[in-house]
């Protein structure tokens, strides 16, 4: 099996073959490291059955000393870069019937706060101004694979600062994923030490209203 895997790489890894619709569809272009190359990458290895991709997308730190990642110039580059490579996927993977079951996540592990830091004399004294971190609310997105598609759930405060209303704990959306893959979280309970243990830390409830 590592043999056949390896011997699949170079084809696997190859967008140069894809038509130039594809490559119009999701801006990429063969020989120049982009996230858009990445998420075609996706697309193939998912197209081979592969059970797991994960995409890592650096540079959305909006603050800092960094001028590249000031909330107004690199929020918006961050933006164009991903926006229509992300869409792609998604309409790719519908009309090659994969959609279905190919469960999409876009996330990250915090949101950003409603309010903007300024540069004043201090802790962020020297640096630009943005959006710090925020892990009272922030949103996460997921389509196909057993998704309910155009669904929002839950909602913050007024201000946009703080979840308040259908609140999902991370071990809740931990437990609604093992069951879009078909687990049951709970059956990941083992003891040890005097106490129980499982991938969800002996919490978290299926959000049954995310799931079609």
């Amino acid at each position: 099996m590592a043999y056949r895997m390896q011997i699949a790489v170079p084809e696997v890894m190859n967008i140069n073959d894809e038509p130039k619709y594809i490559h119009e569809m999701y801006g990429t272009h063969p020989g120049k490291e982009s996230f858009a190359n990445n998420v075609l990458l996706a697309r193939k290895l998912v197209e081979k059955g592969v059970r797991f991709v994960q995409l890592f997308d650096w540079g959305w730190d909006s603050h800092g000393t960094d001028a590249s990642l000031a909330i107004d110039i690199g929020l918006i580059n961050k933006c164009r870069q991903t926006d229509k490579a992300v869409t792609a996927l998604l309409l790719d993977l519908k009309q090659r019937g994969l959609l279905e079951e190919t469960l999409v996540i876009w996330g990250g592990e915090f949101g950003r706060t409603p309010v903007v830091e300024m540069p004043t004399p201090g802790q962020n004294s020297g640096k630009i101004n943005g959006r710090d971190h925020n892990h009272y609310g922030f949103t996460m997105w997921l389509a196909g694979g057993g998704v309910k598609g155009g669904h929002v759930h839950g909602a913050t405060d007024d201000f946009g600062f703080r979840a308040e209303r259908d609140i999902v704990h991370v071990h809740d959306l931990h437990a609604t994923l093992l069951h879009l893959l078909g687990f049951d979280h709970e059956k990941f309970t083992y003891r040890y030490a005097g106490r129980d243990f499982r991938l969800t830390d002996v919490h978290g409830q299926v959000v049954s209203d995310l799931i079609a």
